[in-house]
C-alpha cells in the first residue's frame, strides 16, 4: 500500500496544479503597448539587425548565455532503460528543475524521437544556434559516446553527456581525498571496477588522467572480466581488457585498494571485502541498493573509507555536486566545449572545498556539531551554498587557461558575489530544514488529525521521515480517512474524548488543576478542558508523552494560542512569546516579525522579539541582519510609533553592539543596499543584506506577510512561534499540506534544538 501511495503522490506531484515541472516566464514588462512594441514588432527589429551584424550579439540580447538543452532520446533512462523520448521527459524536466535550483540556469527539455546516432547528431547541431550549452542525458552506450563526442567536434558550445562525466568528476574528487586519508600512492593503487557502462568507463578514463595506471585497473560487467578473448566488448571497453583469464571479482579483490561499483546490489560480500588492502577504499554506487550495505561493510572493516550514491550515508556522491557548476562556470565565459582542463578543475575544486571550514548552515543541515574532512567527509554536501562560487570559478578560470573560453572574466571578486546572488532564487532553506529533521526525528502530536489534509501532512511527515506522528483526534474518522489516502502504517491515535483516556485526562487535568488553581481554575473546569485536544495535546509535549505538538487548521489563531500560554511556560529567560514568518522570496530567506501574537508591542517588546527572532535566524544557520521597520528614517518623525522603533534600536545598539541591526528605517530602504549606502551610509546596515524585517505591530507584519504569499506565491514556513519552554506551533487557519509539512519540520528542529539545551544545563 505504501508504494501505491507513494506512485499516487507521484503521479499526482506531476500533474497538478498544472502538468508538468517548469515554465517559461518573461523577463520584461509586458504591461503597456510600448512594451509590446519593444519585445516584438517593430522594436524587435533593432537587436536582429545587430545579431545579424555580429553573431555574438546573440548573447547580449538574447537568453542564449544562460540557456542550456537537455537532450535525450530515452534508450537508457534511469534504471527504465529504452522506455522512449517521451516517457523520458519527466526527468529531462526533473534535471531542468536541478539546473535551476542549483545554478540559476534555464532549460528547454528536449526529447528526440531517433535512435539512429547521425540524425540524433545531426538534429542536435540543427537546433544548437539557440543554446548555450547542450547536457546530453540518458542515452544508451555505446552510442552515448559517438554522439558526445562528435557534438563535442562539430559545435562551438559546451557539450557535456553527464550520465558519464558527472559521476566520473564527483567520484575523481572523492577518491583524491579518500586516497589522501588513506596514505596512497595514486600511481600505485589497484582499482577493480564493477561495471563497465558509460558511467563506470568515464570514471576509469578520469582516473586513469589523474595519475592512475591502466593497467592497474581491472574491470567486470555483467558477463565477468573484460578480457582480451572476449569478442563481445565494445572499442572503449576493450581498453581497460586484459590478458588474465577466468579470474573472478572475488579473486581480483585480494590485495586491492579500491573497489569501484557502478552495477548491481549486494554483489560484494564480505569475504571479497576483508580480502582486500589495508585502509580499503570502497565507492559502490549502485542506486537505491550499492553493492554492498553501508552498516555492513562498515562492520566487516573498521579501517574502510566508503561513498555510495546515497543520501542517508555518508559521502553522498552525487551529480549535483558536478553539473549545474560546470555548466555556470562554463556558460559565464562563453566556452566553446567542456574539456579535459575543466572537469580535473572542477575535480580539484570539489576535493579542495572538502577540506576547508564547513558553514555553520551546512553543520545544521545535517545534523552534525562540526563536519571535519575525514573519512565520512570526503566530499562536499549537496546543500553546501560555497559550491557554486567554488566550482564555477574553477571551471571559468580552466576554460579561460586552455584557450576556450571566449568572454574571459576580469574581475573575480565580483563574479562570485554575482554567483552567490544566484542562490537566492530557490527554496533550499526547506530542503535544508526537512534534512535536518530527518536526522534526529521526534513525536510530533497533530492534534487535528481527523481533519483531511492534517492527515495527509501527517503520512508525508512519517513516510518521508521527517517526524514520528501521534494522530489527535476522532478515531472512527482517522482510522477511514487513513484507509482513503492509503495510510497504511502502524502510528499511535489518541482520543483524548474516550474512555480508554480517561486515566491519562485525569491526571492531566489534576497537574493542570495545581498549577492554576490560584488562578480562578477549579479541579471540574480542569476536566472540562482535557476533553479539548488543544489542551491535552499541550499537557502531552508538557509532560514528555510527545516531543513536539503542532495544531490550528481548523480553528482562528488566538483561540489555539491561548491554551499554549496557559498550558506551556516561557522559555527560561524570556518575558513574552513572539513568532516569525520564514519567507522564500527570489532574494533568500527573509525573516519577518512578529506576525501572529503581539498587536502593539513597545519599546522593549520589540527589542525582546528582535533578539529571539535572530536567534532564530541563527537556529536556521544564518547570520541576522535586522532592519527594525517604519515608515520614518532614522529620527525623520516623531510620532509615537517610529519613535518606539528607535528606542528599541538604541536599547539594541547600547546592550548588543555586536549584533547587526539598525532602524528606524522604511522598507524600500532596508531591502535597497544601493538607496541605503547612498542616503544613509552611517547605517549598521549599509553594505550588508537584510535577512530579517521588524515590525512596530501585528497590524503591519501580518498583513504584509500575507501580502507576500497571495500576490507573488512566495513560500511561508510559520508563523514559528518563539519564546516557549516547548517546541508548540500552530497553522494558520486553512493551512496547506505543504505548509503544515513544514511547519512539522521546524517543530522537530525546534524540539532538537530544545533537547540539546536541556542537556547542556543538565550537564
Amino acid at each position: 500500500m505504501k508504494n501505491s501511495n507513494r506512485r499516487r503522490e507521484a503521479l499526482l506531484y506531476h500533474a497538478k496544479p498544472k502538468p508538468g515541472k517548469i515554465q517559461i516566464v518573461p523577463t520584461k514588462k509586458y504591461a503597456t503597448q510600448r512594451d509590446l512594441s519593444l519585445a516584438y514588432s517593430p522594436g524587435v527589429a533593432e537587436p536582429c539587425l545587430e545579431i545579424a551584424k555580429d553573431v555574438n550579439n546573440v548573447y547580449k540580447y538574447t537568453s542564449k548565455g544562460n540557456l542550456v538543452a537537455v537532450i535525450s532520446n530515452g534508450t537508457a533512462v534511469l534504471g527504465l532503460g529504452d522506455i522512449g523520448p517521451e516517457a523520458s521527459k519527466p526527468v529531462m524536466e526533473g534535471k531542468a528543475l536541478l539546473f535551476k535550483i542549483f545554478a540559476d540556469i534555464d532549460v528547454f527539455d528536449i526529447e528526440v524521437g531517433t535512435k539512429d546516432i547521425e540524425e540524433f547528431i545531426q538534429t542536435v547541431k540543427n537546433i544548437a544556434p539557440t543554446f548555450g550549452g547542450i547536457n546530453l542525458e540518458d542515452i544508451k552506450a555505446p552510442e552515448s559516446f559517438v554522439i558526445e563526442k562528435r557534438l563535442i567536434e562539430e559545435l562551438n558550445i559546451p557539450v557535456m553527456h553527464d550520465d558519464q562525466h558527472g559521476t566520473a568528476i564527483i567520484s575523481s574528487a572523492a577518491l583524491l581525498n579518500a586516497l589522501e586519508l588513506a596514505d596512497k600512492d595514486i600511481s600505485k593503487v589497484r582499482i577493480v571496477v564493477s561495471g563497465a557502462g558509460s558511467a563506470a568507463l568515464a570514471c576509469a578514463n578520469l582516473y586513469v588522467l589523474l595519475g592512475v595506471k591502466l593497467e592497474n585497473i581491472i574491470m567486470f560487467d555483467k558477463d565477468g572480466l573484460l578480457s582480451n578473448d572476449r569478442l563481445d566488448l565494445s572499442d572503449l571497453q576493450r581498453r581497460y581488457a586484459t590478458t588474465q583469464a577466468g579470474i573472478t571479482l572475488s579473486e581480483a579483490l585480494k590485495g586491492a585498494d579500491v573497489f569501484l561499483g557502478l552495477s548491481a546490489g549486494n554483489i560484494l560480500t564480505p569475504e571479497m571485502l576483508v580480502g582486500m588492502a589495508a585502509n580499503p577504499i570502497v565507492f559502490a554506487m549502485a542506486n537505491p541498493v550499492p553493492e554492498i550495505d553501508y552498516d555492513l561493510a562498515i562492520a566487516t572493516r573498521d579501517d574502510i573509507i566508503m561513498a555510495t550514491g546515497r543520501s542517508d550515508h555518508p559521502n553522498q556522491v552525487n551529480n549535483v555536486l558536478g553539473f549545474p557548476y560546470i555548466f555556470r562556470g562554463a556558460l559565464d565565459v562563453r566556452a566553446t566545449k567542456i574539456n579535459e582542463e575543466m572537469k580535473m578543475a572542477a575535480v580539484k575544486a570539489l576535493a579542495a572545498l572538502a577540506k576547508e571550514s564547513v558553514p555553520e548552515q551546512v553543520n545544521i543541515a545535517y545534523g552534525e556539531t562540526k563536519l571535519i574532512f575525514g573519512r565520512e567527509y570526503i566530499i562536499p554536501k549537496p546543500f553546501d551554498p560555497r559550491l557554486i562560487s567554488t566550482v564555477a570559478p574553477a571551471v571559468a578560470r580552466a576554460a579561460m587557461e586552455s584557450g576556450v573560453a571566449t568572454h574571459p572574466i576580469h574581475d573575480w571578486e565580483r563574479y562570485e558575489e554575482e554567483l552567490l546572488e544566484r542562490l537566492g532564487s530557490d527554496n533550499k532553506m526547506v530542503r535544508l530544514l526537512t534534512n535536518r529533521a530527518k536526522m534526529d526525528p521526534k513525536r510530533i502530536v497533530f492534534a487535528e488529525a481527523d481533519q483531511l489534509d492534517v492527515l495527509k501532512a501527517a503520512q508525508i511527515v512519517h513516510e518521508e521521515g521527517i517526524g514520528l506522528p501521534i494522530l489527535l483526534g476522532n478515531r472512527e474518522t482517522i482510522l477511514e480517512l487513513k484507509d482513503e489516502l492509503g495510510f497504511d502504517s502502524e502510528v499511535p491515535i489518541i482520543d483524548p474524548k474516550t474512555k480508554e483516556e480517561d486515566a491519562t485526562r485525569l491526571k492531566y487535568a489534576d497537574i493542570y488543576w495545581k498549577s492554576r488553581q490560584r488562578r480562578g481554575i477549579s479541579l471540574l473546569d480542569a476536566q472540562k478542558w482535557m476533553r479539548e485536544r488543544n489542551y491535552f495535546a499541550a499537557m502531552m509535549v508538557n509532560l514528555g508523552d510527545a516531543d513536539a505538538l503542532v495544531t490550528g487548521y481548523s480553528r482562528n489563531y488566538p483561540s489555539v494560542i491561548k491554551p499554549m500560554m496557559q498550558l506551556i511556560d516561557k522559555a527560561p529567560g524570556i518575558s513574552l512569546f513572539a513568532t516569525t514568518n520564514m519567507m522564500m522570496t527570489n532574494r533568500g530567506p527573509m525573516f519577518l516579525s512578529d506576525t501572529a501574537i503581539n498587536p502593539d508591542p513597545s519599546a522593549d517588546d520589540l527589542a525582546k522579539i528582535a533578539l529571539m527572532t535572530a536567534k532564530t535566524v541563527k537556529m536556521f544557520g544564518m547570520q541576522p541582519v535586522i532592519a527594525m521597520v517604519s515608515f520614518s528614517n532614522f529620527g525623520s518623525s516623531t510620532d509615537p510609533s517610529a519613535a518606539k522603533v528607535r528606542q528599541a534600536v538604541e536599547y539594541l545598539h547600547k546592550y548588543y553592539p555586536d549584533m547587526v541591526v539598525d532602524g528606524e528605517i522604511q522598507a524600500d530602504f532596508a531591502l535597497n543596499p544601493e538607496m541605503l549606502g547612498k542616503k544613509f551610509p552611517f547605517s549598521k546596515l549599509a553594505g550588508k543584506k537584510v535577512n530579517t524585517l521588524i515590525f512596530p505591530n501585528l497590524e503591519s507584519a501580518n498583513i504584509n506577510y500575507k501580502m507576500l504569499k497571495e500576490l507573488y506565491h512566495v513560500d511561508s514556513v510559520g508563523p514559528i512561534i518563539m519564546g516557549m519552554d516547548r517546541p508548540v506551533h500552530i497553522f494558520q487557519l486553512g493551512a496547506s499540506v505543504e505548509e503544515m509539512v513544514n511547519m512539522a519540520a521546524v517543530a522537530v528542529v525546534d524540539a532538537q534544538e530544545k533537547e540539546k539545551r536541556r542537556r547542556m544545563s543538565a550537564g
